[in-house]
């Protein structure tokens, strides 16, 4: 467990970063520099764009990382590597030209009530594409333990960027419309840079001859996209179907109590850059006893640090929302259930790298499948009932239900759980803390209250969470870092 505390404690530093810079963008540059209806609009652009990419990376980047230490010799890996480059590729110019044919189309959906959109949809195209490449060139680094970089470019690089541009807007050096190009500009950037880094790491042969066993592989990855396309539908799917129901501008109002929500999903994303290889060498290695440890541990530890900051959220939402410009304010709930949503998700552990790298990816297909369609049907109900409040109730129940069959099916294939009796405590441990400081306000500027509540949040948690051994990684962290002792 040591080079996965060691690797994604780096990735955490990197991503919180990475939100940090997100967060300014996303609750004052944004909500100051653009109109409401291009903050919308651009919202909507990088929604669609994610909704699309995994379509066109056809599962490559997970297959990546599946089959590679299937292979054994040199030239098989490398035929591999010809394999993921090329498929994309081919599927890529593929819905390219369709989309092409199709345009007349696009524009026509496009052309009541949001016709801003219309200019800027090849962009959709454009981000999709280059995303879907980074991603593969990400994957490409990761089968080499080497993800900080990757990390970085996929949380940082963007945002920074991103901000320089609404700085430039700002002082009127470039015009809205130039920097949602530029915008896409640093999308295709971002993917070449990644690219130059894996090609670094390892220079394949290239050639036309593909791995053995084709066509197991190119099943896996038609199921893994499938899989994954999923996944990101019912990320976006709410965000998209606003647009359709409501004015442009709901969807960045969404977007800011979503973007708020999603901080709680950080410890995931930096711990599955380097647990999502392993679990793949213990399925491969069949190492059932290894596997079931790094199942609970990953789940306990990302329960505590999601924990803490799911607390920092929920008791400091109000003075939050001071800060920002009123038309942006939105129900407290809204943040509360998506907030609920990514807490889930990082108990789970490394739930999805196991059922991914399995003989059973096929039935997480069929799950995620009827629950895409399920959530299209909650957010067709809801949205025009409730508002943007109805498309956090439809992405909460949707997540709920997608993460307790997930949770059933390995333990029915698998014959484990990955929570334990500390798991309750420690749930129970945080509602109590949100429910002890939700009301606490001390009386200065927002800021200094967020600042003051914080620190004292997080001492009286990561002292009771040392003190009763919430987690040995997590101590022999604070331990090194803290210089901590019992």
């Amino acid at each position: 467990m040591g080079i996965i505390i060691n690797q994604s404690f780096k990735n955490l530093i990197t991503t919180y970063f990475g939100f940090g810079i997100g967060a300014v963008n996303t609750l004052f540059l944004f909500t100051y520099f653009l109109e409401q209806e291009y903050y919308g609009l651009v919202s909507f652009l990088l929604s669609a764009a994610n909704l699309i990419w995994p379509f066109l990376a056809f599962g490559v980047n997970s297959t990546l990382i599946k089959f590679f230490t299937f292979y054994k010799s040199k030239e098989e890996q490398d035929r591999l590597f010809n394999l993921i480059l090329l498929l994309p590729l081919g599927v890529s110019i593929l819905i390219g030209l369709a989309g092409t044919f199709s345009y007349d189309l696009l524009l026509k959906y496009f052309s009541d009530g949001n016709e801003l959109v219309q200019p800027f949809i090849w962009l959709i195209y454009v981000i999709a594409v280059a995303t879907a490449y980074f991603e593969v060139f990400f994957s490409w680094s990761k089968i080499y333990y080497k993800s900080v970089f990757g990390n970085f470019m996929k949380e940082v690089f963007h945002r920074f960027c991103i901000t320089v541009l609404l700085l430039e807007v700002y002082f009127e050096w470039i015009s809205v419309n130039a920097f949602i190009y530029c915008t896409a500009g640093v999308f295709v950037f971002r993917a070449m840079a990644m690219a130059v880094y894996a090609f670094v790491l390892y220079t394949p042969d290239f050639g036309l001859k593909f791995p053995r066993n084709l066509m197991p592989v190119i099943k896996y990855s038609a199921l893994i996209l499938i899989a994954s396309s999923v996944a990101m539908v019912l990320l976006d799917l709410d965000k998209v179907m606003i647009e359709y129901y409501l004015p442009i501008e709901n969807v960045a109002i969404y977007g800011i109590g979503i973007y708020i929500a999603t901080v709680i999903s950080v410890p995931q994303k930096a711990m599955h850059q380097i647990i999502h290889p392993m679990t793949a060498n213990f399925l491969n290695a069949k190492d059932k006893e290894g596997l079931k440890d790094l199942y609970k541990r990953s789940s306990v530890n990302l329960l505590i640090v999601s924990g803490i900051i799911f607390i920092l959220i929920i008791t400091n939402l109000n003075e939050l929302y001071e800060m920002i410009p009123e038309e942006y304010e939105l129900s407290v709930w809204v943040v509360l259930f998506i907030s609920l949503v990514k807490l889930y998700d990082n108990m789970l552990g490394n739930n999805n790298s196991i059922l991914f790298n399995s003989d059973y990816y096929r039935i997480v297909l069929g799950i995620g499948v009827f629950l895409t369609v399920l959530a299209f049907v909650f957010n067709v109900i809801f949205i025009p009932a409730f508002g943007i409040e109805g498309a956090a109730i439809a992405s909460f129940l949707a997540f709920f239900i997608y993460n307790t069959a997930k949770i059933f099916l390995v333990h029915r294939k698998f014959k484990m759980y990955p929570f334990t009796g500390l798991t309750w405590i420690i749930l129970l441990f945080t509602a109590l803390m949100c429910a002890g400081f939700y009301f606490w306000e001390f009386p200065f500027h927002p800021l200094i209250n967020i600042a003051l509540k914080s620190l004292l949040i997080c001492s009286i948690y990561l002292v009771v969470a040392f003190k009763f051994s919430f987690s040995t990684d997590i101590n022999e962290l604070l331990k090194r870092y803290l210089r901590l002792k019992v």
